[in-house]
């Protein structure tokens, strides 16, 4: 990772103090100054601060209960961030792993493993995640072939990849995708002429919702090391 990244997450330093510690040549990387906060690090690496060898925070993997009407983002906006509803230090270090639209509702998962992070949301992880979907008219089992042979959005060169419909009743289905393009749901749904009502994620790979409405917990061992079978499948 970057070293002012390192820094940060191995000490009570906030980022503007960081990069000043690093710039003034108060961190050294294997017994030599470093004043460049992009250079690369890996945790092996004997990395000090005033004389003194600086070990990173253990990462951390949470799961949230997302309401509608809250930003996917680490400050508040038009609409305030999730990250009110989470009550842990050092939450400027997190990110969220696969936003969701304001008025979306459902399972976010946050973390500051960039690396994990990115496992799961690369486009060829093929990770599934599972919708519920409430619709403003009635789907028709024409539609729903369409989405499960994958169709051609508005503005996209490549079709969707197959989906997976299950019906529920006639204005609410489980739709599951392998993929993660810009308001995907909705914009595949108005392709086959309709429209999405509500929207909520209920399940990102094998790890499933189990929390209420702005509730939080911490990944289990099991959960965390699971995405790692999507990578093996890519």
């Amino acid at each position: 990772m970057r070293l002012d990244k390192f820094v940060l997450r191995s000490t009570q330093l906030n980022k503007q103090q960081v990069v000043n510690v690093i710039e003034s040549g108060l961190v050294e990387v294997n017994q030599q100054v470093i004043t460049d906060c992009a250079i690369q690090v890996h945790e092996n690496n004997h990395i000090t601060y005033t004389d003194k060898r600086l070990t990173p925070r253990p990462f951390r993997y949470l799961l949230l209960h997302k309401t509608p009407d809250t930003l996917c983002s680490n400050v508040d906006g038009e609409y305030p961030s999730v990250f009110n509803d989470i009550d842990i230090e050092n939450k400027d270090e997190l990110h969220i792993v696969g936003r969701l639209d304001a008025d979306t509702s459902g399972l976010v998962l946050i973390t500051d493993d960039g690396r994990w992070s990115f496992n799961i949301t690369r486009p060829d992880m093929h990770c599934p995640k599972v919708y519920r979907v409430t619709l403003a008219k009635p789907i028709t089992e024409d539609a729903i072939t369409k989405l499960e042979q994958g169709l051609l959005l508005q503005g996209e060169s490549t079709s969707t990849r197959p989906a997976k419909i299950i019906k529920i009743d006639d204005l609410h289905v489980l739709l599951t995708i392998t993929e993660g393009r810009y308001h995907q749901v909705k914009r595949m749904f108005f392709a086959v002429g309709n429209r999405v009502n509500q929207l909520h994620r209920e399940k990102i790979g094998a790890v499933s919702l189990d929390v209420e409405p702005k509730q939080w917990r911490h990944l289990t061992a099991s959960e965390i090391s699971s995405f790692g079978m999507y990578s093996q499948q890519a």
